[in-house]
């Protein structure tokens, strides 16, 4: 197993891959807009408007700062999402997003569909511990959105990560343990690859 602490001082800004924002990259697997396996990132999203096509992609997205949008998916009823509400959806789909209440940061995480299998997870709250008796994925990252966290896989020492941070554990097969002592929010991703 393979663990790697990325700081803000590591992550990339770039802009949208239509051009309307900017985007701040944590994590990719491959390279490039359209040859990447998967990527986390997060949006500072000003204004409303058509979000990006990514043709074969699955992507999983969720308000982290602001009041909130709605997203319209392929001319469905627009769905409104606050914060910590985790909504997915198919990068091949054309989305149209309204905020409803002025600028939000959202983060977002997406896969090559015929590669990878994506799983979202929003953990938080007074004392948090998140353990699983055995979790074996190519890929789990952890993003600390507010607190700092010790995590712990298999018989390896722990880990801490603070405040905007995030753990990127490869190779991971066993027991899997995430703690915080106070109020703390994370996003447990874990990315396997499809068979």
């Amino acid at each position: 197993m393979h663990a790697r602490l990325i700081t803000p001082a590591d992550y990339r800004r770039m802009p949208w891959k239509n051009g309307g924002g900017v985007t701040t990259e944590i994590a990719v697997h491959g390279g490039g807009l359209d040859g990447f396996g998967w990527r986390l990132s997060i949006a500072d999203i000003a204004q409303g408007g058509p979000f990006s096509v990514f043709a074969g992609c699955d992507r999983c997205i969720t308000v982290i700062e602001g009041e909130g949008m709605t997203l319209a998916v392929d001319g469905d009823a627009p769905r409104a999402l606050r914060r910590l509400q985790p909504f997915a959806f198919s990068g091949d789909s054309a989305v149209e997003c309204a905020l409803l209440g002025g600028p939000i940061r959202d983060f977002n995480v997406i896969c090559d569909r015929d590669r990878w299998r994506a799983r979202v997870q929003w953990l938080g709250g007074e004392r948090l511990r998140c353990a699983s008796p055995r979790l074996a994925a190519g890929h789990v990252l952890a993003f600390v959105l507010s607190g700092a966290l010790r995590v712990r896989a298999g018989d390896e020492a722990w880990w801490t990560c603070g405040e905007g941070e995030t753990l990127h554990l490869e190779g991971l097969e066993g027991p899997f343990v995430i703690e915080a002592n106070g109020l703390a929010e994370v996003c447990l991703v874990e990315f396997q690859a499809v068979a």
